[in-house]
């Protein structure tokens, strides 16, 4: 059993287009030692976004919790608000950016199966 905050971790990954990245629980036995899924909270500031960038392995659904999203998945293009959600199959290349204007972006991650930082490749 894992029961754990967000604001618990004090040092989130901090990802070098501006993601912090706040692991809750996955793989590694200090988190968790989880194997069929791994649970993510994000933050990315306004103007930031994420790498382009895709899983060989990992699913990933996307829950938006603040602020607008402007995402790329392969060639399409769109919007994701605060309650939607979104679904990555393994090799669809994707990118999401924080398009608010006064907002961080804020959503969670779930990855299945747990996400692993050998499983993320640049096209």
């Amino acid at each position: 059993m894992r029961v754990i905050s967000k604001n618990e971790i004090s040092e989130p990954f901090l990802a070098p287009l501006g993601e912090q990245i706040y692991e809750m629980i996955g793989k590694p036995s200090s988190i968790g030692g989880t194997t069929n899924h791994s649970f993510v909270h994000v933050v990315i500031p306004r103007g930031k976004s994420s790498p382009k960038h895709f899983h060989k392995v990992s699913e990933e659904t996307y829950y938006m919790l603040a602020g607008t999203a402007k995402m790329t998945i392969d060639d399409a293009k769109f919007t994701l608000l605060p309650g939607q959600a979104v679904l990555i199959m393994p090799g669809e290349i994707h990118q999401i950016f924080n398009a608010s204007d006064d907002l961080d972006l804020e959503f969670l991650t779930v990855s299945a199966p747990a996400w692993v930082p050998d499983d993320t490749y640049n096209p």
